[in-house]
């Protein structure tokens, strides 16, 4: 005899269908998009340390990112050191920063200066105060590098932030002491 097996009904489904999706707003595209590039740039930087891991650096100085202001020449002279030295020192900080800077000559074509033709000009005939106001500067400068002399130092450099910003130190130096 044949087995009977009772009638499956096709007719009605036992799950709903699934409700058609939603088109996402701008909003919520904006956001997905945002984490997943989130998730891709720190994947980047990890694979950037990785891979550069190996490689020497040098520390930024902070003073060589930080730059001046855009017009030294409208702003007056600070406030002068009491001490012969320092205040010649500024002085030829301020000269440097309202005439400009060059390397390779005392003065250029342009009237800028180097650090010693800056010194020079503000000693007005002082040798004797030129003369330590040099000393002070070659002191500072020997604190971070290894120089001979400061016309070396001046004329080593391609721009004017590093020596401008040395006899500022040096000024602050001969402050400190006393001269």
């Amino acid at each position: 005899m044949p087995q009977t097996h009772p009638a499956i009904d096709q007719a009605t489904p036992t799950t709903a269908p699934p409700a058609p999706p939603t088109a996402l707003s701008l909003e919520e595209r904006l956001t997905f998009i945002n984490a997943a590039m989130s998730v891709r740039l720190d994947e980047a930087k990890v694979a950037y340390e990785v891979n550069t891991a190996h490689i020497e650096t040098e520390p930024v100085d902070l003073a060589d990112v930080v730059t001046m202001p855009l017009t030294p020449t409208l702003q007056p002279p600070p406030e002068s050191y009491p001490t012969p030295v320092a205040a010649l020192l500024q002085r030829a900080h301020h000269r440097l920063l309202t005439g400009g800077w060059c390397s390779g000559a005392l003065v250029d074509e342009d009237g800028a200066r180097c650090m010693l033709g800056a010194i020079r000009a503000e000693a007005r005939g002082d040798s004797g105060l030129e003369a330590d106001a040099a000393a002070v500067l070659l002191d500072a400068i020997r604190r971070k590098f290894d120089v001979d002399s400061v016309p070396s130092f001046n004329d080593a450099h391609g721009s004017s932030r590093v020596p401008i910003r040395m006899v500022d130190q040096a000024a602050g130096l001969a402050d400190a002491r006393g001269l």
